[in-house]
């Protein structure tokens, strides 16, 4: 009887009797039976001419075509553990349509002991098959990678980076033709820096022609074990020389400024922070914050950004567990509508398997200790304590009230009132939240202010949401909200709104509301910012060299600005971006703009 096709995303691995790690999918074996360690060193670090090429980088970019087991990029770690400039950064893309489990990589990976120290970094970060971008660090390493797991071709448009150098290692031609089409390798070129080199194991025509129909260099060389040959080719021009230190100056901190703060550091760059009250003075500021993605059925590119955009925040909140107060959270339905959305959410590809799992309302009501509506079972969101958080992500913050940016020369520089310089830098982010509309007056942000409220004890049995949300805090308490009121900007607590959370709770836990009735509440007003198309603000500022945003994030601020202040340090520092093509457009601030012309063209 036939076996059944391998499913979508799956590469259908198996082990052969020798050992080795093969595709049932194209027929083929991940690395040499020789010995695939030596056979990556020769191929494809050498045939790349590292560690040469990178001495006195401040940055180095290598894209790989078939991540597989990861042998090539343990390699390189390895070799950059060794060798890479001390103040270097190594920033890697690879894509990889059919990942292999963490389990079938660590076995395979285990068969070279020297690569331990550079595997289990790699190993501990490992993707899943969510579809889309998914970002790594593996610490200590000065290393980003970035793995498209996506068809080749769409991930290569997708990426807008420049690779120094390429490791063109799909399956070999004969299994796996599509990869090596000439429209995936003219995208290799146009995603290359001048000087890049590409190394690959085949000697294929098609691949040799191809490379040079794409403007390279092409020159055969010996190859490794039984393969008599392999290929390196040269983009021509000169290797771009690294531009000279940037400083950065940051207008805001809260979430948006810590997240900020941490992003260029990782690049390399340690920002100044203004702040006029201080870290978490304003929508940062409440007790707890529950930290989920939003739902969004339509399953198109917003949905597949605010995906990855939970998937990194939940990466990065793994690494300050003082930080995070609960785990897990239960989304309620709220209107009869809702049950069809999460179903369709739910089994998507845009979220890790099993990551979000569908209930009865007997399941929600069994883990809540009241009665309750179906729901989607979010398994990775997690409760935050943001004072905790933004202390480990912004680092001195300089108290100072701005009132405008102005360019000074090539830099700008941020002034108060009088006009005194509080700060000149190379590069100024504004994440001042429903502020940054001074700094940034042509990019409408629309203010809401909210209210939370919370109290000792009980804390719920989960955190939820239901419109509002339910969470625990850290002394074991609840809080719960909050208000929604567009175009407001006053922070007095009011007991109206204390009410207002009271019936809203009611609503959502009625056993929970009833315990509470009777205790005194804790509250807090404070305001957020949103756009017209309810998608935040991040990138350069229009027509303002050195000038960028970080703002309009909504109430999923905890959510989102983690990958988008990736995004917005890459774009200021010529760094790659973690984000799509797709992704990077829909918070693109010059959207606007851009959407005014078509609209006065047509």
């Amino acid at each position: 009887m036939a076996s059944d096709p391998p499913r979508s995303g799956d590469p259908a691995l198996v082990w052969g009797d020798d050992g080795l790690p093969r595709s049932g999918r194209f027929g083929d074996v991940y690395f040499s039976s020789d010995d695939g360690l030596a056979e990556t060193r020769a191929v494809f670090l050498a045939g790349c001419g590292l560690p040469q090429a990178w001495t006195g980088r401040d940055r180095f970019v290598v894209g790989e075509l078939g991540f597989g087991t990861g042998l090539n990029i343990a390699a390189l770690l390895d070799l950059w553990a060794r060798h890479g400039p001390p103040e270097g950064r190594l920033h890697i893309f690879s894509v990889e349509a059919f990942p292999v489990s963490r389990e079938d990589a660590a076995r395979a990976l285990a068969r070279w002991p020297e690569l331990a120290d550079a595997a289990a970094p790699l190993l501990a970060g490992w993707p899943g098959r969510a579809a889309g971008f998914h970002r790594l660090e593996p610490p200590g390493l000065r290393v980003t990678l970035d793995l498209a797991v996506m068809e080749v071709e769409e991930a290569l448009r997708q990426w807008r980076g420049r690779a120094d150098a390429w490791f063109l290692d799909g399956f070999a031609p004969s299994t796996n033709a599509g990869m090596w089409r000439q429209a995936v390798l003219d995208l290799v070129a146009a995603r290359s820096a001048p000087g890049a080199r590409a190394a690959t194991f085949t000697v294929a025509g098609a691949v040799r022609r191809g490379l040079e129909a794409a403007g390279f260099t092409v020159a055969k060389q010996p190859g490794y074990g039984r393969k008599r040959e392999r290929l390196e080719a040269d983009l021509p021009g000169p290797p771009e020389h690294d531009g000279a230190p940037r400083t950065v100056a940051i207008l805001g901190a809260g979430v948006a400024g810590a997240s900020l703060a941490r992003a260029f550091r990782a690049l390399g760059v340690t920002p100044t922070l203004i702040d006029a009250r201080g870290a978490g003075a304003g929508a940062s500021g409440n007790p707890a914050g529950l930290v989920s993605p939003r739902i969004d059925a339509g399953l198109g590119p917003a949905a597949a950004l605010h995906a990855q955009a939970f998937a990194r925040a939940m990466d990065l909140y793994a690494a300050e567990p003082r930080a995070v107060i609960a785990r897990g959270a239960l989304q309620l339905e709220a209107a009869p509508r809702d049950a069809a959305r999460f179903d369709t959410v739910a089994a998507s590809d845009i979220f890790e398997v099993g990551a979000l799992g569908r209930l009865t309302p007997d399941q929600t009501t069994a883990r809540l200790g009241e009665a309750a509506p179906g729901g989607l079972d979010i398994r990775d969101a997690v409760v935050v304590r943001p004072a905790a958080l933004l202390a480990a992500w912004t680092g001195p913050v300089t108290i100072g009230a701005a009132a405008r940016i102005e360019p000074r020369g090539d830099r700008q520089a941020i002034l108060d009132k009088d006009g005194e310089v509080l700060c000149l830098a190379d590069i100024v982010c504004v994440a001042a939240g429903h502020a940054s509309a001074a700094f940034v007056p042509d990019l409408t942000l629309r203010p809401i202010r909210g209210q939370a409220s919370w109290t000792t004890g009980p804390e719920p049995a989960s955190a939820v949401s239901k419109g509002g949300y339910v969470i625990p805090t850290a002394d074991g308490g609840v809080l719960f909200g909050a208000t929604f009121d567009r175009d407001r900007t006053d922070e007095a607590t009011l007991e109206a709104d204390q009410a207002r959370n009271r019936a809203l709770l009611a609503e959502t836990l009625p056993a929970l509301a009833r315990r509470i009735a009777d205790r005194t509440l804790a509250g807090r007003a404070s305001i957020r910012a949103a756009t017209r198309d309810h998608l935040p603000l991040a990138g350069p500022v229009p027509g303002a060299p050195g000038l960028f945003i970080l703002a309009g994030l909504g109430s999923r601020g905890f959510c989102t600005a983690p990958l988008l202040a990736e995004h917005v340090a890459a774009l200021a520092l010529g760094a790659p971006s973690p984000l799509p093509a797709a992704g990077a457009a829909l918070v693109d601030p010059a959207r606007f703009a851009e959407r005014a012309r078509r609209r006065a063209s047509s």
